[in-house]
């Protein structure tokens, strides 16, 4: 059928994007990380994918940022090598606002690569022994981040801790999709077994149901992967691996019950009833126990869902095409598995 080449070109194209679409440049650390207000510091920025030696000096810019009002521009800017630049920065004698010390993104603008933001990459720390952070002038304000280089072309986004790793975002997150709509599938055919006990129903509820706990298990095995670099273990107890791991358990009880009878009608008709109550289980285990407790998945404190703000444009034109391809392989694999078990019914002398 037409949707089964669909699929194949589909992942075709997300494997071949995924994993050959560089990621932009960013900035990976800087150099010291930590500095007294009042005092002349020489800091190097050190870059990610970056090609700084490709522009002067005079045309790249850095600062480290407050917030869009207060920032400090560096000075004496030297390109080291294509992933190093140093700048000389002179602290105020007073911080932004009335704290002890506060955090500055460090920000390089380059004429090639573009924009590059590090958060919270340096601390200045408040020197009160300056006597003269009373008389100074305000200079936070004199020299606002503008006029960046924004480069637009088709690259992923660079991100502090994950860096390369971001491509897994098309094979871990989809595969959640794909059990979710096949386990939707799943219920909905266990449904109609209830009403109108027709053993090819039942095939079919057990055959998506078995093809979605399979995309499960590949979730779980690319999350332990993706969590072993960004998080240092593969498996740290997280509410979310949890739940997920209690959720793929209930649906393997679903297969436990099925062949704990000997009469393989009675048999299908309580796995068709455990099937449902199994998949109201994944709403609260997947949706909302997870956003009760503080969790390292992406998202805020509490909410480890998969939003807008992870992706930018030229990863939605991998992300979705990728939950299309893996939703429409799901399906195929389980009409196989359906097809095979047809048969080995009917050559048994069940159907």
């Amino acid at each position: 059928m037409w949707w089964k080449s669909l699929s194949v070109v589909i992942l075709v194209y997300v494997i071949l994007a995924g994993m050959l679409v560089p990621l932009k440049p960013g900035i990976t650390h800087i150099s010291p990380q930590t500095a007294k207000s009042g005092s002349a510091v020489t800091i190097q920025f050190h870059g990610y994918n970056s090609f700084y030696t490709r522009s002067d000096a005079s045309g790249i810019r850095v600062w480290l940022e407050f917030d869009s009002l207060n920032a400090l521009a560096g000075q004496n800017i030297r390109v080291l090598t294509d992933t190093t630049i140093e700048a000389t920065f002179q602290m105020p004698p007073s911080l932004p606002r009335s704290s002890r010390s506060v955090l500055l993104n460090a920000i390089v603008d380059h004429p090639s690569d573009g924009v590059s933001l590090l958060p919270g990459a340096l601390e200045l720390t408040l020197d009160t022994t300056n006597a003269a952070a009373a008389a100074a002038p305000d200079p936070w304000s004199l020299n606002p981040v503008s006029d960046l280089h924004i480069i637009s072309d088709f690259t992923f986004p660079y991100r502090n801790v994950i860096y390369e790793s971001i491509r897994n975002t098309y094979f871990h997150v989809p595969m959640w999709f794909v059990l979710m709509f096949l386990f939707i599938a799943s219920v909905y055919f266990s449904v109609r077994y209830l009403f109108d006990p027709k053993p090819d129903y039942d095939r079919k509820a057990a055959g998506y149901a078995e093809t979605g706990l399979l995309f499960g298990g590949l979730g779980l095995v690319t999350g332990m992967l993706w969590a072993h670099y960004a998080w240092g273990a593969a498996w740290s107890n997280d509410i979310k691996q949890l739940m997920t791991a209690v959720a793929l358990l209930i649906y393997l009880a679903y297969f436990i019950l099925r062949r704990s009878f000997d009469e393989p009608e009675k048999g299908a008709r309580l796995a068709a009833v455990y099937n449902i109550f199994a998949f109201a289980s994944l709403v609260p285990l997947l949706y909302i126990v997870p956003r009760m407790f503080a969790s390292l998945h992406p998202g805020a404190t509490g909410n480890p869902a998969f939003g807008s703000e992870d992706l930018d444009n030229t990863m939605r034109l991998v992300f979705y095409p990728s939950i299309i391809g893996f939703s429409l392989l799901g399906f195929w694999i389980a009409e196989l598995r359906i097809r095979y078990k047809r048969v080995e019914d009917r050559a048994m002398g069940l159907d």
